[in-house]
C-alpha cells in the first residue's frame, strides 16, 4: 500500500492556518449538540449456557484445578500481549451464545480491527454480540462500529458520548457544550465475557501497542482469564452499565437510521465493514510458552481444559452513574473500584507491592504509607520513569511525593525503557519504547488485586473503574515475580528498572541501575528530563489541578 506525505505548511503560513481551524473548530463546536435520547430495550447475560463449549471447558478445568466451595473461581494470569490478544480472538471464536465486551478504548488499527471481524463472525453464526465503548478515543472508529451495529446480531453502544463527533479526544472534550465535568467522566472499565462462562479483565485497552504489535511503543501489561461464579458476577457489572443511561446505541447517537429502514443501505454499511477489516492481521504466538511457562490459551481450549488456579475473589466495580456525578468537594473520595484496593492494602501486615503506570499517593495514599512505616511495613513501588511514561504532567505531580516516600522506607522502582529493552524481562520490543501500563498491588504475598484501577484521582473520583481481588498466594507471587522481570541486581533491585535512593543530604534522589555489561550505574539527574519538557509541565501545572489527573 502506498502511504502519501502529509503536506507540511510553509511557517509564514502555519499560525494563520491554525488560527483559522481553531476558529473553525470554535464554531463547530458550539453548534454541536446530541440528538434527544430514545429508550433502549434492556437486556441481561444468558444463564442458560451450561451446554456451550466453553461453559464445558470451564467446569472441567474447575474441577481439574481443584475448585471448591472454599476456592469455587479458576484464574490464569496473561502476561504477555500476544497470548492475551490470542486468548481474546480464541474466546470470540469459540462463543455460541452469547459475547459481551466493555473497552474504554478500541483503536482503529490491526488489533482493532481484527477483534472486530471476530465479533462480525461471530454474530453470523447466531452468537449475540453487546458492545460497550467509551466515547472518547471513539471518533476514529465511529464508521466502523456504525457499520457494524446494522450486522444482525450485533448491538454497539457508546458510553457517555461527547456533543462534538469529530477531532482529536482532548478537543472534543474541551470543545463538547454543556457540562464539562460530566463528559470528563470516562469509562474506563475492561472486560470480555464470552457465554457467561469465561472472562477476560485487567489493563489492556484493544490497541496495537497492548499486544506488543505497535512500531513505536508497546505496554507492559497484565490481564487474567477466569472461570466460575467470579465470572457471573463480572457479567452482573456489564449488564449494569449496558442498560445505564450513559450507554447509546452507536447510530442514535450518530443520527443514523437503524439497520433494518433501509435495506441497501444495510447491504452498504456490512459491505464495508467487511472491506475495511478483511486485511486485519491477528497476533499469532511466536513462543509456545509465555513466562510462567504455560501454552497458549487457544490451544488448551482445543485440547478441552484451561490450567487453572482455584482461588476466591471479589468484584469491586463503580456504578456507571459515577459518570454523571459532579463532586464539587474539595477532598478526593475514592468510589467503590478504589476502595477494594485500598482495603485490601489495609488489611496488609507484612508487605504492600504496588504496581501503577499513573501513581499519585496524594491525601489517601500518603498516610497508609506513614502508617505502615510506623508499624514496620515495607512498601515497594512500580511505575513508569519520566522517559518511559506517556502522561509526563502526571509523573510531574508524582515526583512530588518522592522524597517523602523515600524518607519513609517506601521502594520505589521506575522503568526504564532502555534497561526494559537491554535485559529482554518483559520480552523484545525491537525499536519501540517499552512502557509500563499494569495495574495491581499484591499484599503480604496473598492477595492479588487488579483491573483497571490507576492508584490516582482520576481513577478514584472522575473515570468509571473496576477492579478484582484474589485471595492466592500463588497468583500473588507469580504477579510479583512478574513485574520485578525475576532478574535482580546486586542490591536486590530489578535489573530492568532504575531503584531510587535518597542521598545522604536527605533530598536529592540518585537513579541506579545497570549498563551494558550489567554494572551498576547511579545518576542524579533523572532520566528523561530537559529544559523545554520541565518548563512546558511548569506551565500545565498552573492550570490543571491533581484531581484531575
Amino acid at each position: 500500500m502506498t502511504h502519501l506525505a502529509r503536506p507540511v505548511l510553509p511557517p509564514r503560513l502555519r499560525l494563520p492556518t491554525l488560527a483559522l481551524l481553531a476558529l473553525l473548530t470554535l464554531l463547530l463546536g458550539a453548534c454541536a449538540a446530541l440528538p434527544p435520547r430514545t429508550p433502549t430495550e434492556p437486556s441481561q447475560a444468558y444463564t442458560d449456557t451450561g451446554a456451550t463449549t466453553l461453559a464445558r471447558v470451564a467446569a472441567g478445568s474447575l474441577v481439574a484445578a481443584g475448585a471448591n466451595a472454599g476456592a469455587p473461581s479458576g484464574f490464569r494470569l496473561l502476561p504477555t500481549g500476544v497470548f492475551a490478544f490470542n486468548a481474546r480472538i480464541a474466546l470470540v471464536q469459540a462463543a455460541e451464545r452469547a459475547i459481551d465486551l466493555q473497552y474504554y478504548h478500541i483503536h482503529n488499527d490491526q488489533t482493532g480491527q481484527a477483534l472486530l471481524r471476530e465479533l462480525r463472525k461471530a454474530a453470523a453464526r447466531g452468537v449475540r454480540v453487546r458492545l460497550l465503548v467509551d466515547d472518547f478515543h471513539a471518533a476514529s472508529l465511529e464508521p466502523l462500529l456504525a457499520d457494524l451495529a446494522t450486522c444482525p446480531g450485533v448491538q454497539v453502544r457508546l458510553f457517555n458520548p461527547l456533543p462534538l463527533r469529530w477531532g482529536p479526544p482532548v478537543l472534543r472534550l474541551a470543545l463538547s457544550p454543556g457540562e464539562f465535568e460530566r463528559h470528563n467522566h470516562r469509562m474506563h472499565n475492561k472486560l470480555l465475557v464470552a457465554d457467561n462462562a469465561l472472562a477476560i479483565y485487567g489493563g489492556r485497552n484493544i490497541a496495537d501497542e497492548y499486544f506488543m504489535n505497535h512500531a513505536e511503543t508497546n505496554f507492559v501489561d497484565l490481564d487474567l482469564l477466569s472461570a466460575g461464579p467470579l465470572v457471573h458476577e463480572l457479567s452482573t457489572v456489564f449488564d449494569t452499565y449496558w442498560n445505564s443511561d450513559a450507554a447509546w446505541p452507536v447510530r442514535q447517537v450518530l443520527g443514523l437510521p437503524e439497520a433494518s429502514v433501509d435495506t441497501n443501505a444495510t447491504a452498504a454499511a456490512q459491505a464495508r465493514f467487511d472491506a475495511a477489516v478483511r486485511l486485519a492481521a491477528p497476533l499469532v504466538p511466536d513462543q509456545p510458552l509465555d513466562p510462567l511457562g504455560q501454552t497458549a490459551p487457544d490451544v488448551q481450549l482445543a485440547q478441552g481444559r484451561l490450567v487453572l488456579v482455584a482461588a476466591t475473589a471479589r468484584v469491586f466495580a463503580d456504578p456507571p452513574t459515577k459518570a454523571s456525578h459532579v463532586d464539587t468537594g474539595a477532598a478526593i473520595r475514592p468510589t467503590a473500584a478504589m476502595q477494594g484496593v485500598l482495603a485490601t492494602m489495609a488489611v496488609a501486615r507484612r508487605e504492600v507491592v504496588i504496581t501503577s503506570p499513573y501513581f499519585l499517593p496524594g491525601d489517601v495514599g500518603m498516610p497508609m504509607m506513614r502508617e505502615a512505616a510506623r508499624l514496620g511495613g515495607r512498601t515497594v513501588i512500580y511505575t513508569n520513569s519520566l522517559d518511559s511514561t506517556d502522561e509526563p504532567l502526571v509523573h510531574d505531580k508524582y515526583s512530588q511525593y518522592r522524597v517523602e516516600m523515600l524518607r519513609l522506607g517506601v521502594q520505589i522502582h521506575e522503568f526504564s525503557p532502555v534497561q526494559v529493552q537491554r535485559s529482554r524481562s518483559f520480552g523484545v520490543f525491537g525499536k519501540s519504547t517499552p512502557r509500563l501500563h499494569a495495574k495491581m498491588a499484591v499484599v503480604d504475598q496473598r492477595w492479588l488485586a487488579v483491573g483497571s484501577v490507576n492508584l490516582d484521582a482520576r481513577s478514584a473520583i472522575g473515570n468509571t473503574e473496576m477492579s478484582v481481588v484474589i485471595d492466592s498466594p500463588a497468583l500473588a507471587q507469580a504477579a510479583n515475580r512478574l513485574i520485578s522481570g525475576d532478574i535482580r541486581g546486586d542490591d536486590g533491585g530489578p535489573q530492568a528498572m532504575y531503584r531510587l535512593h535518597l542521598q545522604a543530604d536527605g533530598h536529592t534522589i540518585e537513579w541506579r541501575g545497570t549498563d551494558e555489561q550489567g554494572r551498576p550505574t547511579g545518576t542524579t539527574d533523572e532520566p528523561g528530563n530537559h529544559p523545554w519538557l520541565r518548563f512546558k509541565l511548569w506551565l500545565q501545572s498552573l492550570v490543571v489541578d491533581e484531581r484531575l489527573l
